[in-house]
């Protein structure tokens, strides 16, 4: 009878323990994992499974490595003899007034000097227009742009001529790149640091390996699926340290990607997607022409959760490694369990994440199809707007997935209950 008091007993967490756990967040990073027993036949299922993959996901990158030879022409922007140039801005024109419909008689004549700026061309001021959101983003005097010139065989009167390109930003852009590294190797120290070398290597391999070969016509899902596969081995094992708690977790990520590709690829034709949607689609479209648009949008719907997705699985392995530790009496049913409440917490929060995260992306389209007044309904046949919902859904339902499978994953490798000497 008081085997059967115990098994009725919750059990009691260490409060240190039991607030990280249930905060949902309770991998840490700044500390090794709890040291458990794992079962040699666990550890070789596992690491077995993870062997297999790896071996899969080379043999995809040696089959759908492009050739040079199945790249599209590169497309040079600038006409012949066209160059481009740096130049500090002396002056900045005032806006011209927004007219409205039916408003165009009744205001007077915009100032000449609107939508102009003036910039130092090798000592000579050089006055061209510029679009009107240039003027009212805050250029002033002394900062720099980025000039087109124009040989003189291209313009009617036979001078050499200038165009606007666009605004010279490295220097912000690199202090709020090296603020970003700097506190990330302040407050996250090795492993914030070693997750910056994570993603600069996966950097390399969308860089290299996926862009090339949706370029060359490769297929999307095929493509996706398989530099995912190649980022996640490296990123999370960077990130979080070569451990069984890892390796489980890597394994329930492999899961949520391979379901989320498979429902991407069905939702992308189910929907009668295009994969163009803009004008960026169209040109692709152009000068791409073994480009399958249906592929690269069912590869942005996997590489677009993949983050969320990683941040999920290895809560989820540390989870069931902490309660192992903080609660050796439970069963693997119990342990499954515990986690996945931790889990739903989890998804709950992290689908919030995903649909904002998309929303903001998409907030100037969402702004001018609410102008439109239009039933939601009709909103669907939108290309733009169905591209974002099987963008969202489809990560979403891959994320939910991947928990109650990366749990099963951990609970299954961590070593089974131990029952206490005075049960």
């Amino acid at each position: 009878m008081g085997s059967h008091r115990a098994d009725r007993t919750p059990p009691r967490f260490p409060a240190a323990t039991a607030a990280a756990v249930e905060s949902g967040h309770g991998h840490s990073h700044g500390g090794p994992p709890p040291a458990l027993d794992v079962g040699l036949r666990a550890r070789a299922v596992l690491l077995g499974l993870l062997a297999v993959g790896a071996v899969v996901t080379l043999v995809g990158l040696v089959v759908l490595w492009p050739a040079s030879s199945d790249a599209p022409e590169e497309v040079d922007f600038l006409r012949s003899g066209t160059t481009t140039l740096t130049a500090p801005v002396v002056d900045v024109g005032p806006s011209c007034p927004v007219l409205v419909d039916g408003e165009q008689g009744s205001r007077e004549p915009p100032p000449e000097d609107c939508d102009t700026l003036t910039a130092d061309v090798g000592g000579e001021d050089v006055t061209l227009g510029v679009p009107p959101y240039v003027g009212r983003s805050g250029l002033v005097a002394g900062d720099t742009v980025r000039l087109i010139r124009l040989p003189a065989s291209s313009t009617p009167d036979g001078q050499v001529g200038y165009g606007f390109a666009g605004v010279e930003r490295t220097l912000p852009l690199g202090l709020l790149a090296g603020a970003f590294v700097v506190l990330v190797g302040l407050v996250a120290r090795l492993r914030g640091l070693l997750a910056l070398v994570g993603l600069g290597l996966a950097a390399l391999v969308i860089a290299r390996f996926l862009l090339p070969a949706l370029l060359a016509g490769g297929s999307g899902w095929a493509v996706a699926a398989v530099g995912s596969a190649a980022i996640m081995y490296v990123v999370l094992y960077l990130a979080h340290g070569p451990s069984l708690r890892t390796s489980a977790a890597l394994l329930g990520t492999l899961a949520g990607i391979a379901a989320t590709a498979l429902l991407g690829v069905w939702a992308v034709g189910a929907a009668r997607l295009s994969g163009i949607s803009d004008e960026t689609g169209e040109v692709l479209a152009t000068y791409a022409p073994a480009l399958d648009s249906q592929g690269v949008l069912a590869c942005a719907v996997i590489i677009a959760g993949l983050g969320v997705l990683n941040d999920v699985t290895i809560t989820q392995s540390s989870a069931v490694w902490e309660l192992r530790a903080a609660a050796p009496e439970l069963s693997r049913r119990q342990l499954f369990g515990s986690a996945m409440r931790i889990g739903r917490d989890h998804i709950a929060s992290t689908i919030y994440t995903i649909v904002f995260a998309y929303a903001g992306t998409g907030l100037a389209v969402l702004m001018l199809l609410s102008l439109y007044d239009r039933p939601f309904l009709e909103l669907l046949a939108d290309e733009s707007i169905g591209v974002e919902i099987v963008r969202t859904l489809a990560s979403a339902v891959g994320l939910v997935l991947a928990v109650p499978l990366t749990t099963a994953v951990a609970a299954l490798t961590v070593g089974g209950a131990v029952v206490p000497e005075d049960a």
